[in-house]
């Protein structure tokens, strides 16, 4: 394709544009792609599109371009660069006469993330947190050391484990703009060590699982989603409950945010505590918006941050007796 007529005007546009083949490979961009995603134009080409696309669910919507032939508009998509930022756009996707795509991309202004009140908020807390969890630490180690039997030494060796995984969230939020580490995830590993953390609590639940064995790994920072299942399940004995169940599930036609999951893995914390208030409800997920006097009213909202960072959603249904968390995340399908 290299030489055509459209790539000399193509070519002197200030909006990023590429041209992608049927493997959905790169092979020509634009400079001003180029300046975006903080690459050489040649060092760009040849690589997968999926280097860019942070959202699998984009992924899947770029091949459902190509395979039926018809243009998709990917609304507030995340893109990877190669300086290791993370972008927000409008992108194009149009089919070409040669089997592969036009991807046309708009970037969209930053929304200022590390500037919003809970981001400057948890930046906070992440630095007031950092020495009490060195103590802690401290402790539970000299507690392992000193204790006798497996089982106090096992759970001596859960809050060593528990500190180093927040210190490790401090650390992220504190520097690099909370970059997520993402990779690989089973959210039934997740679950079954949420499973494991709160029935170290001194009155745990009874916990019921139900889990959907076929649903494949999830893309995703495994820290920051086990942090979000630990606080809907720490919410829900705070609500009172006394029963808790963890329930997995893949659906469809999932809307997140401006955009519609195709195929989501969903997370139910189901349990039998007094609900949300109903005055609550339309605020739940907002920074320091409790339903207790000693609460702090970040939990919930950093869980909605980190579920939409992932591109995926967290949503509630409540009534007295039984309240739902559903968490949504995209799910990567090989060919749509």
């Amino acid at each position: 394709m290299s030489g055509q007529p459209w790539q000399m005007w193509a070519g002197q546009l200030a909006t990023g544009v590429a041209s992608v083949d049927a493997e959905l490979r790169v092979r020509w961009l634009n400079g001003a792609l180029a300046e975006l995603l903080g690459s050489g134009m040649r060092s760009a080409v040849g690589q997968p599109l999926a280097l860019w696309l942070r959202s699998p669910d984009d992924l899947a919507q770029a091949r459902r371009a190509l395979d039926e032939t018809r243009f998709v508009q990917l609304r507030e998509a995340l893109l990877n660069t190669f300086d290791e930022r993370v972008l927000e756009a409008d992108i194009g996707l149009q089919p070409d006469a040669d089997g592969g795509l036009l991807v046309e991309v708009h970037a969209l202004a930053e929304r200022q993330r590390t500037a919003s009140p809970l981001s400057a908020t948890l930046r906070g807390f992440a630095h007031e947190v950092k020495n009490p969890l060195a103590g802690l630490r401290g402790a539970a180690q000299l507690l392992q050391r000193r204790v006798d039997g497996a089982e106090l030494q096992a759970l001596a060796g859960l809050i060593i484990d528990e500190a180093d995984r927040l210190a490790a969230l401090a650390n992220r939020l504190l520097h690099h703009d909370g970059a997520a580490r993402l990779g690989a995830v089973g959210i039934h590993q997740l679950l079954d060590r949420l499973s494991e953390l709160l029935q170290a609590e001194p009155s745990p639940p009874r916990l019921r699982h139900d889990y959907d064995p076929s649903l494949p790994d999830v893309h995703g920072d495994a820290d920051r989603l086990q942090q979000v299942l630990l606080n809907l399940a720490r919410n829900a004995v705070e609500a009172g409950a006394r029963t808790l169940v963890l329930r997995t599930r893949a659906e469809h036609g999932v809307r997140a945010g401006a955009r519609v999951l195709r195929s989501a893995l969903r997370v139910d914390v189901i349990d039998d505590g007094r609900g949300v208030p109903a005055e609550l409800r339309d605020t739940l997920f907002e920074p320091l918006v409790s339903g207790r006097p000693d609460g702090t009213g970040l939990g919930l909202a950093l869980s909605r941050e980190i579920a939409r960072e992932h591109g995926g959603e967290l949503r509630c249904t409540s009534r007295p007796g039984e309240t739902v968390f559903s968490l949504y995340l995209p799910l990567e399908r090989g060919h749509d």
